[in-house]
């Protein structure tokens, strides 16, 4: 698991301080995360996953690959990862409309691509 979230960490391109700013954590366990020196509890791989869009099962080792969870996943993870420090302040309403702002943008790719 160690690799896994180094590796998408760094494909983020941002630190284990930023990560650690966003999962609510010290960076000196991101860093032992990474190593395998620490173990993240079941609540931590949540906060963890949901950031990156992956699933839980892949931070644990599953074979699935990142591209194609992140070309499947919906448009809830799209948003409430990209936005996610300051998307989780947004009231249900306010966070739907953000949903159906991206689901146009993405309808409206699909029917130029076409």
């Amino acid at each position: 698991m160690e690799n896994r979230i180094r590796a998408l960490r760094k494909q983020r391109g941002i630190t284990m301080k930023q990560l650690g700013e966003v999962v609510d954590l010290a960076e000196s366990t991101i860093s032992q995360y990474e190593t395998g020196k620490r173990e993240p509890d079941n609540e931590t791989l949540l906060r963890i996953s949901e950031f990156f869009g992956v699933t839980v099962g892949y931070l644990l080792g599953a074979e699935a690959n990142v591209s194609q969870l992140s070309d499947n996943h919906d448009v809830l993870e799209d948003v409430d990862v990209a936005f996610y420090g300051d998307f989780k302040e947004l009231s249900e309403d306010e966070k739907e409309t953000v949903r159906d702002m991206v689901r146009l943008m993405r309808q409206r790719k699909e029917k130029r691509s076409q």
